[in-house]
């Protein structure tokens, strides 16, 4: 009996209720905070940051859960980033980059040999001087074979 009362004892006193309340404190700063970093992180990678936030503040803990299912794989710049390097990498290969086939070091269109290994690239033609391939047997400019 002695025990049962012990136990009553400490569930009516003021350091359980202080134990209780400082829980109870904790786990509301906990899911706030949670609601607070939905909003950020909805806001950087460009999803509706309010509803997100909004979600996760009506449906403590299971708000956030459904979230970060739901979020977008990737934040908003580096999006945009990708998109750049897209772009930049589509736009040289328009341009045709030109590497050498023996060293694949970068050359310039105009250039007869590369200034890297030495090797021949192209050729001038024979009557007006423009640069051929190396395996064109005929001037596309004056019509003069080689």
């Amino acid at each position: 009996m002695e025990l049962i009362q012990s136990v009553y004892n400490f569930f009516t006193s003021p350091l359980f209720r202080f134990i209780l309340n400082f829980i109870g404190i904790y786990i509301l700063l906990l899911w706030l905070s949670t609601v607070i970093w939905t909003y950020r992180d909805a806001r950087r990678r460009g999803a509706m940051a309010l509803s997100w936030a909004a979600l996760a503040l009506a449906f403590p803990f299971l708000g956030v859960i459904i979230y970060l299912l739901m979020r977008p794989a990737e934040y908003e710049d580096e999006a945009e980033l990708r998109e750049l390097e897209m772009a930049f990498k589509e736009m040289l290969l328009k341009k045709e980059l030109q590497v050498c086939p023996a060293c694949h070091k970068p050359v310039e269109e105009d250039y007869q040999v590369c200034p890297y290994c030495l090797k021949k690239l192209k050729k001038p033609c024979r009557n007006c001087g423009k640069l051929l391939k190396l395996d064109w047997a005929v001037c596309p400019y004056c019509k003069a074979e080689q």
